[in-house]
């Protein structure tokens, strides 16, 4: 059975370096993968969406990379109003991991609109299994602001079926620098939820 897993967030914020992560980890699980990140604005602080989708574990394979409304077995989101603007991609039921965070996007501010107050019942009426995780603390507490990407990766690892050490793997082959910190982030994102 696939699994299928959209990132959302603000550039900047290591979508991207999160989705390799995750591509990564499956494919040292064994798994066929499928990858795709849409950048939009994202240097401008905009939107950056990620995919990626996992076949089965009896070989299934995945043929395109992309995610329709109403298929994402789980959202992993940077930013509360992301995950927000983003929930309709999750099937009823769905998984939804997101940080704490609330970045002011620049599809809003450009606008003059301003930033909704009540995202923590927004999140609760998505219908969505929801665990809100503090990054922002799990880096202060590793000692670098720049971990939030592999605490949050963290929080989603644990709710998949992939051993620890596989994990640890992946992390050392996708951000060798800060390594230390960065592992250090990932079991504190799993600890979370």
């Amino acid at each position: 059975m696939t699994k299928d897993i959209m990132l959302v967030g603000v550039g900047g914020q290591g979508v991207v370096l999160a989705s390799n992560l995750l591509a990564r980890a499956f494919l040292e699980a064994g798994y066929h993968v499928k990858q795709s990140e849409i950048h939009g604005m994202a240097q401008r602080g905009g939107s950056v969406t990620s995919f990626v989708r996992r076949g089965g574990s009896a070989g299934e394979l995945v043929y395109a990379p992309g995610i329709d409304p109403g298929q994402a077995d789980a959202l992993l989101a940077f930013e509360k109003l992301e995950a927000i603007r983003f929930s309709n991609y999750l099937k009823p039921g769905g998984l939804l991991v997101s940080s704490q965070q609330e970045i002011i996007p620049t599809t809003v501010s450009a606008l003059g609109a301003p930033y909704p107050d009540s995202l923590d019942r927004l999140l609760d009426e998505t219908g969505a299994r929801v665990f809100l995780v503090d990054v922002l603390a799990i880096a202060r507490e590793c000692g670098n602001p720049r971990v939030v990407n592999v605490a949050l990766v963290g929080a989603l690892a644990a709710h998949l079926e992939i051993a620890t050490d596989i994990w640890e793997r992946a992390i050392k082959a996708t951000v060798p620098r800060a390594l230390e910190a960065n592992l250090a982030a990932f079991r504190m994102g799993m600890e979370a939820v």
